[in-house]
């Protein structure tokens, strides 16, 4: 027992009882892994089970060997993946105030460009100008990413952070996952490669109108059966103005009452 003991490093009796390790070394059979240490995970039945499915069909012999070739793609990996999180957060956050400027600088064009001096005409379109590249280039970066597609079942869209927050934290306190964007095309982006169960939009948008993006999502095979409420503080009558055009299926006035959200729960409901 000293000699196994010395040789592999491993007991020969523990809590009492002698090793398996021990016996099979006793018998003259080779012990594998003495210069390797075990790792214990803890996981669910239902991600052993994910696991044990994905191992199968990628040829894995054994669980363990995805692990390790899983951290070991990681470590390798590891920089380049965090770079491309990282980009992609930070070109959503730069294209809203890209947004904002461009818009700004066109309505300075649009509305006061009989007060306003060639010279300085010329620098706001060049404002406009620099914008849009910049707005294409990130887009272009963006599409040679991996796309992953996002479960969830509400897509919420508003620039008013108090009025995401108040639906994020109502649908999630009933179980339900929310994704949440400020743009209209932002949403359009993410709508071509994923399906939510419903759709709440705002109308007033900084860069295109709620009414266009139901229009398009109504217009396309894929996405026209998802149901879509406008949440807005124009006025009823507008909005009901634009319903049938549009093709919205309901609509909220701001400031609404939580409860009257509650219609909404028999579109989650459907598998």
């Amino acid at each position: 027992m000293i000699n196994y003991e010395e040789e592999t490093g491993k007991k020969a009796i523990w809590r009492g009882d002698v090793t398996e390790g021990f016996k099979r070394w006793r018998d003259g059979q080779k012990i594998y892994g003495v210069d390797k240490k075990g790792i214990g995970i803890l996981v669910s039945e239902e991600i052993k089970t994910k696991w044990e499915k994905f191992g199968e069909e990628k040829n894995f012999s054994t669980i363990s060997s995805l692990i390790r070739q899983a951290v070991n793609f990681y470590i390798d990996n590891q920089q380049e993946i965090l770079s491309l999180e990282n980009f992609s957060t930070i070109s959503r956050e730069l294209k809203r105030p890209l947004t904002s400027i461009k818009g700004f600088a066109q309505f300075i064009i649009d509305k006061h460009k009989n007060e306003l001096s060639w010279d300085v005409i010329l620098k706001v379109k060049e404002i406009i100008d620099s914008s849009i590249l910049l707005e294409n280039k990130i887009k272009n970066l963006l599409e040679h990413q991996p796309v992953d597609k996002e479960q969830c079942e509400i897509l919420i869209v508003d620039d008013d952070e108090s009025t995401l927050n108040l639906l994020i934290g109502f649908f999630e306190s009933k179980g339900y996952k929310c994704k949440k964007v400020f743009l209209g095309n932002e949403a359009i982006e993410f709508l071509k490669n994923n399906s939510p169960k419903l759709i709440l939009l705002d109308i007033l948008l900084p860069d295109i109108s709620g009414y266009e993006i139901c229009k398009i999502i109504k217009s396309n095979t894929n996405l026209k059966n998802i149901p879509v409420y406008y949440i807005t503080a124009v006025t009823k009558s507008e909005v009901n103005e634009n319903l049938k055009e549009t093709k919205a299926d309901g609509y909220f006035l701001k400031p609404f009452n939580l409860e009257e959200l509650n219609v909404l729960f028999e579109y989650l409901k459907i598998k």
